[in-house]
């Protein structure tokens, strides 16, 4: 069996590539080019292929008026086309935009505008419904082709590091969706920060089943992957009845996966799952779910962490130990101690820091931060000061630098004259055995102020009654924070990213009068 490597020796197998992504890429191709890279629907693509590739469809780009600055936008499920469409642009200087396959043609056409892409890719099948999105500008629209990959190959652009090479919508629970946008330094420090938080290996075989419009599998998954060497298994979508299937199937080591997909898998039947797989590390385990997903699944690392679209692996559970109860980890750090990595504060509502044990707003610095948001300086002034990201979320820290979540500053409710954190709420109503999704919000109260309604969605096959969650609300919590509202739902609104959309059921006037009210 060949001893793991530390994270920082892994790294030291490439040479020195504090470059953009094209030298990022070299590097790879330098040390091993007929190594296995990428396994997409059966093929699998070597490291020299996948760079070829890449320089060819950079070529066919610059055909079609893609130049430096340019952004190139792909709406599809995972596949092939969104590495390569990254990896091609990159090499023009051009900014990759992966955007929702699930978005409304309304939905789209703002991402769109807000971008102005020079092309858009997508599948043959939905290129008109793309071209209608995109509207009278001077975007083109191309199907996925692999005659696309025919042409000749371009040598990389003299990018720089700091420059753009991608953008990533947010969900826009608050509003508008908004383009965060990142460098190429940051995704490469991104993909050694993976490698230091998972400790992957050459030999690793990252599952991806998350969707590729969001941060967490380009910045976690494809990012670390390439910083690794290890190879990178893309799958169209989560597949709760088929993962296991998949995990054996492809040889999976790591995967990442969030709290929903957590969640499902250990409801799913345990004929579904294959003991022989050989998947040893997830990324995205909430600590109290961690012991249940060990003894059911057998995966021994599990590790949990906290990002955003602005500033993903700012905090994790550190390899191959536990968070305390209710933790989210402490800070995450590069391999290489030398290099100055994440930073943070935790501030009052006028900016002054706090000392450990205060709950304040948490402000974060990092190399893996985004660079604004695109064509939105008034939010980017708004979210940054001074070099810092202001997350909106509250927290606290203890001595030992364990961070641990509180709510955030706008999923607060105000009752009676008190605060109270609708994320707390949430927590403690999902511990609830029969429960599978739940949302606290605040709705107007007689008494002024606001009340506590939750709106909840039953585990499949389970009964479920409103006064069942007041009473567990009432073992677990103080009087104050018991909801007053509990309506069981079929469904609840979920952004892009799988989180529930409260802003949705605040808007919805219909909840409270299909709630029952428990005074």
């Amino acid at each position: 069996m060949i001893a793991e490597l530390a994270p920082l020796d892994v790294l030291r197998r490439f040479r020195d590539h504090d470059g953009t992504i094209a030298d990022f890429l070299d590097s790879r191709l330098a040390r091993d080019p007929g190594r296995e890279a990428l396994v997409f629907e059966g093929r699998a693509w070597s490291w020299r292929e996948l760079v070829e590739a890449a320089a060819r469809l950079a070529g066919a780009f610059r055909n079609h008026g893609v130049t430096f600055g340019d952004r190139v936008a792909i709406v599809s499920p995972n596949s092939v086309w969104h590495v390569l469409t990254f990896l091609a642009a990159a090499r023009l200087g051009a900014i990759f935009v992966p955007a929702n396959p699930q978005f409304t043609e309304g939905e789209l056409a703002y991402v769109l505008s807000n971008c102005a892409p020079r092309l858009v890719l997508g599948p043959p099948a939905e290129v008109e419904a793309l071209k209608r999105a995109a509207g009278a500008t001077q975007t083109s629209v191309l199907a996925f082709d692999d005659a696309l990959l025919d042409g000749a190959a371009v040598a990389a652009n003299a990018a720089a590091t700091s420059d753009p090479c991608l953008i990533i919508y947010t969900s826009g629970t608050t509003g508008f969706p908004k383009g965060a946008m990142h460098s190429h330094a940051s995704f490469i420090a991104a993909g050694e920060a993976f490698v230091e938080r998972m400790h992957l290996q050459e030999s690793d075989r990252l599952l991806l089943v998350l969707p590729m419009f969001h941060i967490n599998a380009m910045f976690y998954s494809v990012a670390g992957a390439f910083a690794a060497g290890a190879a990178l298994l893309i799958e169209e979508r989560f597949s709760a009845s088929q993962f296991w299937n998949r995990v054996v199937d492809l040889r999976a080591t790591q995967a990442n996966l969030i709290e929903a997909a957590i969640s499902i898998l250990l409801t799913r039947p345990e004929t579904e799952f294959r003991p022989e797989h050989g998947l040893a590390k997830i990324y995205g385990v909430r600590q109290a779910m961690v012991e249940r997903f060990r003894a059911r699944f057998g995966v021994a690392q599990l590790v949990g962490g906290y990002g955003m679209t602005e500033i993903p692996g700012v905090i994790s559970t550190p390899y191959g130990e536990t968070a305390p109860p209710g933790g989210m980890g402490q800070l995450c750090r590069h391999p290489d101690p030398a290099r100055p990595w994440a930073e943070c504060r935790i501030v009052d509502d006028a900016g002054h820091d706090l000392p450990d044990g205060g709950t304040g707003e948490l402000w974060v610095k990092t190399p893996v931060m985004m660079l604004g948001y695109f064509n939105d300086a008034a939010q980017t002034a708004e979210t940054m000061q001074d070099g810092w990201f202001k997350t909106g979320d509250l927290v606290r820290r203890d001595a030992e630098g364990n961070f641990f979540f509180v709510a955030r500053k706008k999923d607060i409710i105000r009752r009676r004259g008190e605060n109270i954190s609708g994320a707390e709420i949430d927590r403690i109503v999902l511990s609830h055995p029969d429960v599978e999704l739940a949302a606290a919000i605040g709705v107007p109260s007689d008494m002024g102020d606001e009340d506590i309604l939750v709106a909840v969605k039953a585990r499949q096959g389970a009964t479920l009654r409103e006064a069942d969650i007041v009473a567990h609300c009432r073992a677990q919590m103080a009087a104050m924070k018991v909801p007053r509202y509990v309506v069981i739902v079929d469904a609840l609104p979920l952004t892009p990213t799988h989180k529930v959309a409260k802003r949705l059921l605040k808007d919805d006037g219909r909840l409270r009068a299909a709630a029952k009210d428990f005074g």
